[in-house]
């Protein structure tokens, strides 16, 4: 195994890997990032593992057979496509790519090299998410009619600051889309994807997607958005998230049919269906990496998170690319909390709006929200 991103969010991946390594079931090799490795007691680096600043001399010194990549977005294409053509499998951190375009050569990569690339949506691995969309496909709900979800987190200043690419669009001429949608609540497009894979018992092709995107600082891309999708097969799903939250909601998938509602709080796998009594947590998740090296043992199990399976949220990466800049939102709407780097800025009655949005899939310029632009629209070709 090597580590390429071994800072950051890579000390979550070396907390996974040191226990798989502690117990023989691979053998951490190497790490790789630009900056020193950063010392984490929950991982600490193995005696034996080569610690790198360049992936491809760490490549064709290590020959890794499994290679996490946990890059900033913007690398993942070209980091990846090193490890396959130097014979590795990956997980990939999400998002994978960052256009249709990247997926389509990253699957032919995939396809001539006959190597396996599970993506690192780690919540597709949730036993909650099996319990609801065994329970749409049962028809516990009755024929489904709305697929949503609702977020509102916090980002503080130093969120901001984090890297060269926080908040960015482009850098460098390369897409970056550090936004909501793309990166941090991009779990919740995802899981409501899953949801609708379920109901349509195919993989989501977008007819439509629409959106409309919102910011309060001076960055590039959405803090804030409302995001509908209408698939060519099955029903709408629609995304009400945001970064600049008033309260915390840790991310909930509302899922509606004709015979009741279910909500998966998918951050914390609490599951409600129609007849329950109350929210209860579904534990088990099935780990991504694990997952992948029972694939590589024996190619019958399959994997949680194959590209393949994250195309539709591809798409919405496109329409991002394309939609125009979003809208500063300011003055007596946002509420500045704290100073200095933990200072946060919060839009006022966003929660209660992103919530109307999901329970009734509408956007907020549909529901007469007065700071609400028109939404952008794009129709995804085949």
């Amino acid at each position: 195994m090597a580590l390429v991103g071994a800072n950051g969010h890579g000390r979550w991946h070396r907390r996974v890997l040191a226990p798989l390594h502690a117990a023989g079931r691979l053998r951490l090799a190497a790490l790789v990032d630009l900056r020193p490795v950063e010392d984490d007691p929950a991982a600490p680096v193995p005696a034996e593992t080569t610690v790198h600043t360049d992936h491809r001399e760490m490549l064709a010194a290590v020959r890794p057979d499994v290679v996490v990549v946990c890059t900033p977005p913007h690398t993942h294409l070209p980091v990846a496509l090193d490890a396959l053509a130097a014979g590795a499998d990956l997980l990939l951190e999400k998002p994978p790519v960052l256009s249709t375009a990247e997926h389509d050569e990253l699957a032919g990569a995939l396809a001539a090299t006959g190597r396996a690339c599970q993506v690192g949506f780690q919540a597709l691995g949730s036993a909650a998410l099996t319990e609801l969309t065994a329970a749409v496909t049962a028809g516990r709900l009755g024929p489904v009619t709305d697929i949503a979800t609702v977020a509102a987190w916090r980002r503080t200043d130093a969120y901001y600051a984090r890297a060269p690419w926080a908040g960015r669009r482009t850098l460098h001429g390369r897409p970056v889309l550090d936004g909501a949608l793309a990166n941090p609540l991009a779990h919740a497009v995802m899981q409501c994807l899953a949801v609708a894979e379920a109901v349509a018992g195919t993989p989501v092709r977008p007819a439509s997607i629409e959106v409309e995107r919102y910011r309060v600082r001076p960055i590039e891309v959405e803090d804030t958005a409302v995001l509908r999708i209408r698939p060519r097969t099955g029903p709408p799903v629609l995304a009400a998230v945001t970064l600049a939250g008033e309260d915390f909601v840790a991310g909930e998938v509302l899922v509606t049919g004709d015979a009741g509602r279910a909500v998966l709080e998918y951050p914390t796998d609490r599951l409600l269906l129609p007849g329950d009594t109350g929210p209860r947590e579904v534990p088990g998740r099935r780990g991504l990496l694990e997952n992948l090296l029972e694939h590589r043992a024996d190619p019958a199990v399959p994997l949680i998170a194959p590209l393949a399976r994250t195309a539709a949220f591809t798409a919405v990466l496109d329409a991002l690319r394309s939609a125009p800049e979003p809208r500063l939102l300011d003055g007596d709407l946002v509420e500045p909390l704290g100073a200095g780097p933990e200072r946060v800025l919060c839009v006022r009655g966003v929660n209660e709006v992103l919530r109307r949005a999901a329970e009734r899939g509408r956007l907020p310029s549909e529901l007469g929200v007065p700071w609400a632009v028109p939404p952008y629209r794009t129709a995804p070709s085949e």
